[in-house]
Parts: structure tokens; C-alpha cells; sequence
């Protein structure tokens, strides 16, 4: 039986100290949080407008409402909301409004736990992502879908694992996808298939590459002088890939106990890349 359990919870907040200062406030907030770590894949805001300091008593709270478990971010498409989470045998790509947290649409679907060791937690793991018109979630067991997100409709879906090969991960899937051109690209493991890169409208196979020891970590993309790179930071290394066909720029190991390369690496200036181990 799983130790540890984490219930999401979403509370929207009211980050201005005088209320009259909320619609200024909303105009200037940053609208769109399309993916894992933001925009830039860098965990930076570009929000202006918030109070400087809050009240002793926090922000003043505009809603809350109970979820399932899972450790998935929120993503923002203006007044919308996007995340997954987990009850029991069974997982939920839900959309919400931002400012009242009411269920706009829910797509469900069975995600059965028995060979997954949830041990540290329960899944969803992943980040959902925001590209064009359609959202792109996977869950723990490896479903892919891809959602029209105005409506959840699913208008293409993969099994990483039983269509495509992939390779499980003991604490189920954590990899949160990116968009990179018309194609959305994510990790799937086994052989020649480290990373595989999907079109974004029909979900077919752009390209798959690489021999690399999987990990739960999630890519991001750089660009070195002028060369894009997609940084995947794997099982026992951390590699540049081109984001055009998965082929090898580079690699530098890093091994770790378990292989839990879990963390993001942080793209700095002077074409500085800074990675730390496991968490």
C-alpha cells in the first residue's frame, strides 16, 4: 500500500492588497503558463502588477476546491485551467475557470495502479501542454492524449507502452511533453527510442532516437549560438539532442544513485548549462 499520498488541491488567490487594485492587477497578469516551468521553461513570470507585500493574514482567497491525487502543475490558456489528477483506478484531464474554479470539461479515463509503485506518491506525474488549439496530457500508465481544449475532446491518443514499446518507469510515467515547431516531444525509452517526437495535429511519428538510460526528468530546449538544442536529461546522462531528428550533439555523464536525474537544469548566460542530481 502506498506511504505517502498527495491530495491537489487548487485555490485561486488574490494577490493585490487593496481590492480595488484586482482588476489592474488581472490586466497586467500573465495570461498564458502553457507547459512545465512556464513559457520559457524556466520557472519566470513575466507578471507585473502584484502587491509588493501581503496582509498578515495572506492574499485574500477567491475559491478552493478538492481535486484528486497527483503531483501535476497548472497550465493557463487565459481564463482557463488545465491539470490531471488521480481517483483510484481512474485518471482526469480536467479544465477550469480561473476565476471561480468550476468544471468547464473533464475528460476521464481507467489508469489501472497495480504495477505501478506509488510508494511516493500517486500519479498523474506529468504536466499537461498547451500548444495551439490542443492540449497534450499523459498519465501515469502512459496514455497520450491529445485534447481539443476548448471542448476535451479527444482527437488523438497513444499507448506509449503497449503501441510503441516504451519503457516503464517503476513510479509510473513523469515525463512532461514540449513543443518544439508543429510536433510535441517526449520521452519513451527502449531501443532507438530514448525520445520520440509526434506531429502536433495527428499525432504521427515525426521521429524516435537514442540509446539512453530513461529518468523522469522533463526536456527543455535551448539554443546554443544559434543552434537549437533539446536538453534530455536521462538515467545515468545529460545529452544534447537535435530537436529535428533526436540525433546525438552531445554528452556528459552523470550518474546517480538510482538514476533519479530528476531535477531541471538551468539555462544561464555565457552558454552556461547547470544541472544538479536527483531532486
Amino acid at each position: 500500500m502506498p506511504s505517502h499520498f498527495y491530495r491537489l488541491e487548487i485555490t485561486g488567490l488574490l494577490f493585490s492588497l487593496p481590492l480595488l487594485l484586482l482588476l489592474s492587477v488581472q490586466s497586467h497578469a500573465q495570461s498564458e503558463w502553457p507547459q512545465w516551468g512556464g513559457p520559457g521553461r524556466n520557472f519566470i513570470s513575466t507578471s507585473k502588477g502584484l502587491a509588493a507585500s501581503w496582509p498578515p493574514t495572506g492574499p485574500k482567497q477567491l475559491w478552493t476546491r478538492a481535486l484528486g491525487e497527483g503531483h501535476s502543475a497548472i497550465v493557463v490558456d487565459g481564463n482557463t485551467l488545465y491539470t490531471m489528477y488521480s481517483q483510484g483506478e481512474q485518471e482526469t484531464v480536467i479544465a477550469l475557470a480561473a476565476n471561480t474554479g468550476k468544471t468547464i470539461w473533464e475528460h476521464k479515463y481507467n489508469a489501472p495502479t497495480a504495477s505501478i509503485n506509488y510508494e511516493y506518491g500517486l500519479g498523474p506525474h506529468s504536466t499537461p501542454l498547451l500548444a495551439g488549439d490542443l492540449l497534450y496530457a499523459v498519465g501515469s500508465i502512459g496514455k497520450l492524449n491529445a485534447l481539443d481544449k476548448k471542448t476535451g475532446k479527444v482527437l488523438w491518443s497513444h499507448d506509449l507502452y503497449k503501441d510503441l514499446g516504451g519503457r516503464k518507469m517503476g513510479r509510473g510515467y513523469s515525463c512532461s511533453p514540449i513543443a518544439y515547431k508543429n510536433r510535441i516531444i517526449l520521452t519513451l525509452g527502449g531501443p532507438d527510442q530514448s525520445y520520440v517526437a509526434f506531429n502536433q495535429n495527428d499525432g504521427k511519428i515525426v521521429w524516435k532516437n537514442q540509446n539512453l538510460d530513461m529518468s523522469p526528468a522533463s526536456p527543455m530546449i535551448i539554443s546554443v549560438d544559434g543552434q537549437e538544442q533539446l536538453i534530455a536529461f536521462m538515467g545515468k546522462e545529460i545529452a544534447g539532442l537535435n530537436p529535428n531528428n533526436g540525433e546525438l550533439l552531445w554528452s556528459h555523464p552523470h550518474v546517480t544513485d538510482w538514476g533519479l536525474n530528476i531535477s531541471n537544469p538551468v539555462w544561464g548566460s555565457d552558454n552556461l548549462l547547470f544541472v544538479s542530481s536527483a531532486y
